[in-house]
């Protein structure tokens, strides 16, 4: 491979794996290689850490031409240091087996980290609803403390804006949209895993979160064993009745055996009837899949046997 397509491919894999910030910022700040056992994740990271076909790619990138890009990190108290920006870096440079990882070290204070951590991350195509909640939660909460609008830097403004007005405007969402995220943050953490999966839509997750942690937790026992999910109609009915203090498990199985708008008709069976020929923990949609496939087999069973 010549010099020209190296550079070239090097300069793509800088565009996919980093921010614009961070080019700039590698070009104006000395680089150290710090020992990948001395740093540490930023404390309630809100992005997770995939291991995934990305993560996979990451790491052979790295194995063969090193970390493009340095991540960001701050000198902690105690000693070490702690990630602001490059968790996925760091993940892929352990893969590659790497032991050391190039970093800018930088001065910051706990929300200025928060923020260039947050907006760092932000930069990624896909998120999980559950990281937008958290994220904009952490971020909100920084910015209100620190009583200023921030950009996607450390470097404070005169401008005063603490509101999820501001802070839509940064990461481009509506001010109601930033709250329904954050509410998010207030669901027990199956249910969130709920929305994450698409199980759970946003509107009725919302409605939900304002749910006493006690009355979530029979809300999700409920839907394991009705194998449903509430409706928007019916989380706002739930939210109703917790407010009124009345919502017991009677209620919420009453709730959500109501037939739904539009609601197809569906065919129910004891779960203890079949339980036997599925391991523990088998979804739902795989037994179903796996019964549909077994009836499948047997008709055409029974045709060859009618043909002979």
């Amino acid at each position: 491979m010549g010099k020209s397509n190296v550079s070239s491919l090097l300069t793509s894999l800088d565009d996919l794996f980093t921010t614009q910030e961070e080019r700039d910022t590698a070009k104006r700040e000395t680089v150290l290689d710090i020992p990948l056992s001395e740093i540490s994740d930023f404390p309630n990271h809100p992005f997770k850490v995939r291991m995934d076909e990305a993560m996979m790619e990451m790491a052979d990138s790295i194995r063969q031409y090193g970390v493009l890009v340095p991540g960001m990190v701050r000198q902690k108290p105690d000693g070490g240091y702690e990630m602001i920006a490059g968790h996925r870096r760091k993940m892929a440079s352990e893969l590659a087996q790497k032991e050391t990882m190039p970093c800018l070290v930088r001065d910051l204070s706990d929300d200025e980290a928060i923020i260039i951590m947050i907006d760092s991350n932000l930069q990624r195509e896909t998120l999980l609803p559950s990281e937008k909640a958290f994220a904009y939660r952490m971020k909100l909460e920084a910015m209100k403390r620190q009583g200023q609008r921030t950009d996607l830097t450390s470097v404070p403004l005169a401008q005063k804006s603490t509101s999820r007005a501001e802070l839509g405007k940064t990461v481009g969402e509506s001010q109601d949209q930033i709250r329904r995220y954050i509410r998010l943050t207030f669901l027990i953490p199956p249910l969130l895993d709920m929305v994450d999966e698409g199980k759970v839509a946003m509107r009725p997750a919302v409605e939900l979160s304002y749910l006493p942690e006690k009355e979530q937790t029979m809300l999700h026992e409920m839907i394991k064993l009705e194998d449903c999910t509430p409706s928007h109609a019916q989380a706002i009915k739930m939210r109703r009745f917790a407010e009124e203090g009345k919502l017991s498990e009677e209620v919420i199985l009453s709730i959500m055996q109501e037939e739904k708008p539009n609601q197809k008709e569906q065919f129910r069976m004891p779960r203890e009837r079949i339980s036997k020929y599925f391991p523990a923990g088998t979804p739902a949609q795989k037994i179903e899949d796996t019964i549909i496939k077994a009836l499948e087999l047997y008709q055409r069973q029974r045709s060859r046997d009618r043909e002979r």
